[in-house]
């Protein structure tokens, strides 16, 4: 089947109810997570990237970055990155939508809230009024994270909130909040949120650990624990869960070929490099931005935005006391100053990106050509909807709201302090 009509066969079948509705006139293959997931493991030890979309110049070159490298892909936002940047719930779906239109994207997209972070019990009634308006405005797929909570409350606030996200719709669950070497997830909790979860029906897509990961700007030198990883990916097998790697920026390409290598992890989160690297930042292998005199960043000349405009974003950090990685607080107020730069300073931004996210995709996470495998499961589930991998194995008698909060409280975990929900 030549890769026309297998793209016009997805087409026709693979865009979710709400994205039809939201987009009728659209030629942008906007899927479930769950496709995307499913055509990585297809591949196998392969990771595609879910780019966190801070601005309009990361979507066009993370797209344009997939389309080369023929990869599937995620372009995704957290709730608190809405608070700072232009891109949010609302607007993501419709950015992505116009993007792939405008430049002939042909491979399948994503579209995921990420981090629809919950730190207590009070703001669940507020998120099941919230979360069906984030579908409306065409999300695929959505990270439950209630991982501030105990662990009985995160638990039971996923099964609360399952009832309000499309069961086609990707799903993923965070146990352990993002928070580096400290209070790193275990066996044992990890294990307790998805056997609950496995006993009321629901079988995520993704779990996210705190596997020594930190979000933003990568300072211990530690990184990702992969081994740690890997042994809570063997015990979840039975439950068919891939992993969501949080926080990559900072950690070296050999790390993150060692998860795509050794782990059953199918998506990674870039936010912090992608940031930076459109601004024509200098970064390392491992994304990190470089630093120089005074901890000040290193701006390449002739890459990412002109010089003046670097000037006053440095002046305006300074002026509200940013620095390091609270640099994304330019985000929302600088929108409109780069946007009104010459298209060529905006397109070499775009390109900048796209030449990042081309070599991770390709060289790092094993991604390329997972595009078709996509399209393929589309055609073969005839369906925008190809149901949960996993099935139920646990007994739901055993998992009850009071079973729930008594076994929590055998588990060994040290959470640490508190974590961080940006990304």
């Amino acid at each position: 089947m030549s890769s026309h009509t297998l793209f016009e066969q997805a087409l026709a079948v693979g865009r979710p109810p709400n994205v039809r509705e939201l987009f009728p006139h659209s030629r942008a293959l906007l899927v479930s997570g769950k496709i995307i997931d499913r055509a990585l493991l297809a591949k196998g030890k392969a990771i595609t990237m879910a780019a966190n979309g801070r601005s309009y110049f990361v979507i066009r070159g993370a797209l344009q970055a997939a389309q080369r490298a023929n990869a599937a892909l995620i372009i995704e936002i957290a709730k608190s990155e809405s608070t700072y940047c232009p891109v949010n719930f609302y607007n993501i779906a419709r950015l992505v939508d116009g993007a792939c239109n405008e430049l002939g994207i042909t491979i399948p997209v994503a579209v995921h809230a990420d981090h629809y972070g919950l730190k207590s019990a009070d703001e669940v009634a507020a998120a099941k009024i919230e979360i069906p308006t984030l579908f409306e405005a065409g999300i695929t797929s959505i990270a439950i994270d209630a991982s501030h909570m105990p662990d009985d409350q995160n638990l039971l606030t996923n099964i609360e909130l399952n009832p309000f996200v499309p069961g086609w719709a990707g799903l993923e669950t965070e146990v352990g909040e993002i928070k580096g070497e400290q209070g790193l997830s275990t066996v044992d909790d990890a294990s307790f949120l998805i056997k609950g979860l496995n006993a009321y029906d629901i079988f995520p897509d993704w779990i996210a650990l705190n596997n020594g990961t930190a979000h933003g700007i990568e300072a211990s030198g530690e990184g990702i624990q992969v081994e740690l990883t890997a042994e809570i990916h063997r015990h979840l097998e039975p439950y068919k869960v891939s992993g969501a790697q949080h926080g990559t920026s900072g950690n070296s390409s050999a790390k993150l070929r060692e998860i795509a290598q050794k782990t059953r992890t199918t998506k990674a989160n870039v936010a912090t490099a992608l940031q930076m690297v459109s601004w024509g930042l200098e970064v390392n292998d491992a994304g990190n931005a470089a630093q120089g005199e005074n901890d000040g960043f290193i701006k390449i000349a002739e890459e990412g935005v002109t010089s003046e405009i670097w000037e006053k974003m440095e002046a305006l950090a300074e002026k509200n006391g940013w620095s390091g990685g609270n640099y994304k607080k330019l985000n929302l107020p600088i929108d409109n100053w780069l946007m009104a730069q010459p298209r060529r300073i905006r397109e070499r931004m775009s390109r900048r990106v796209e030449e990042f996210v081309y070599t991770m995709l390709v060289s790092v996470f094993n991604a390329a050509d997972t595009a078709p495998l996509a399209m393929e499961i589309i055609a073969d589930a005839g369906s925008y909807d190809i149901g949960a991998k996993g099935t139920r194995i646990e007994d739901p008698s055993q998992w009850t709201r009071e079973q729930i909060i008594e076994r929590a409280k055998t588990l060994t975990t040290d959470k640490g302090p508190e974590g961080d929900f940006d990304d």
